[in-house]
């Protein structure tokens, strides 16, 4: 047995929220919080689904929400705690306030990624893309060289019998 669809779809709008719809999401969950997300549209005369409008809350119109690229110590704690958890990005999200995983994980595939590349870090596993390779075994010595390294006085090596 499945869950229940989060709403009929039927008669809902969908796409870019327009500025009305914002302030009257805005307007509704400061004046009387977030109950059931399934029940704030219709409570706040949207024709929109509740999870359109968890999401539009959750990574766009909260007061505390910090606009903006990361600093430079914010994508340093990313990468940090990167290494550590992996793309578990709520609780990456949940060391830097203001911040939502949503934004983490875009700022992380567009921008973080890109730099360790840069740097020759393997964004996976932290570790240098490219060992430094040990130098190639020299070409077998041709006969004659083999010849003029045993005349120079190189000691020729006895053979054991059995």
């Amino acid at each position: 047995m499945g869950r229940q669809p989060c709403c009929a779809k039927v008669g809902l709008k969908r796409g870019p929220w327009t500025v009305e719809e914002d302030q009257k999401l805005v307007t509704f969950l400061l004046t009387n919080g977030h109950c059931c997300w399934r029940a704030v549209p219709k409570l706040a005369g949207l024709l929109r689904c509740g999870k359109s409008c968890r999401l539009r809350w959750t990574n766009y119109l909260r007061p505390d929400v910090k606009r903006g690229l990361l600093s430079s110590e914010e994508e340093r704690t990313v990468i940090d705690l990167h290494e550590q958890l992996g793309n578990r990005w709520s609780k990456i999200a949940s060391q830097l306030p203001g911040r939502t995983d949503n934004e983490i994980k875009n700022h992380w595939n567009t921008h973080i990624k890109k730099k360790l590349r840069k740097m020759g870090i393997d964004p996976v596993t932290h570790k240098p893309l490219h060992q430094p390779a040990s130098p190639p075994p020299p070409p077998p010595l041709t006969r004659q060289e083999q010849e003029e390294k045993d005349t120079r006085g190189s000691p020729k090596k006895k053979r054991r019998r059995r």
